[in-house]
């Protein structure tokens, strides 16, 4: 409970507090419910990424196994030995209502050919291509997570802030406003009350 003295000052001084406390709640709850959206529609992604994330690597794994059932594990070995590329993550940030979120894109860098297309099968390059595709999604889906968690933490900060002042503050500052105002009533009623009997005595005193 707040123990402001009973002045005007102090008055006018917790009114506009108190707007501004609104305010402050006012634009929270706008941006808990901005954030909230925005983590919906990345959870949302992020299981449909899963999803097809899952598939696509049952699927390579489903072509390198029938690469090395046509041309042999030892073939294979060779072949993957011989690949020279490098996959590489560059990290860029965006920013949802004031929350840094990460951007990861991947990128593959070939140094080909690495072996003769004559001597592979078509298979091993569906299954490399197919790997590929999966390191992509698997950045994206790290960005994802990345990206939830984050916002997940972002709109719990915000909704405490906002009950913070809702359940404590306004009504704490609400009822100093009251309190000082009514006193400040009371102590004009007992004013005026107090100049009227002075006036009145004043009005019946003899005069000398």
């Amino acid at each position: 409970m707040r123990n402001d003295a009973p002045t005007r000052t102090n008055l006018l001084a917790l009114r506009e507090e108190l707007s501004l406390a609104r305010l402050g709640r006012e634009l929270l709850d706008q941006k808990r419910k901005i954030l909230a959206n925005e983590l919906l529609a990345l959870v949302d992604q992020g299981a449909e990424l899963e999803r097809k994330a899952d598939e696509a690597l049952a699927k390579a794994w489903r072509l390198l196994e029938d690469a090395a059932l046509s041309d042999g594990v030892l073939e294979v070995s060779i072949l993957a030995g011989a690949v020279n590329a490098e996959a590489g993550i560059e990290l860029g940030r965006r920013s949802v209502m004031g929350v840094p979120l990460p951007v990861v894109r991947t990128e593959f860098v070939e140094r080909g050919p690495y072996y003769s297309p004559l001597d592979a099968s078509y298979r091993v390059d569906a299954a490399a291509a197919a790997f590929r595709e999966v390191l992509s999604m698997m950045g994206r889906l790290a960005e994802l997570r990345v990206s939830i968690l984050r916002l997940a933490a972002e709109v719990r900060r915000t909704a405490r802030k906002a009950n913070a002042l809702e359940k404590i503050a306004v009504p704490e500052m609400e009822d100093a406003v009251r309190r000082i105002a009514d006193r400040l009533e009371e102590n004009e009623r007992d004013s005026l009350a107090l100049m009227k009997t002075v006036k009145a005595r004043l009005g019946n005193a003899p005069v000398f």
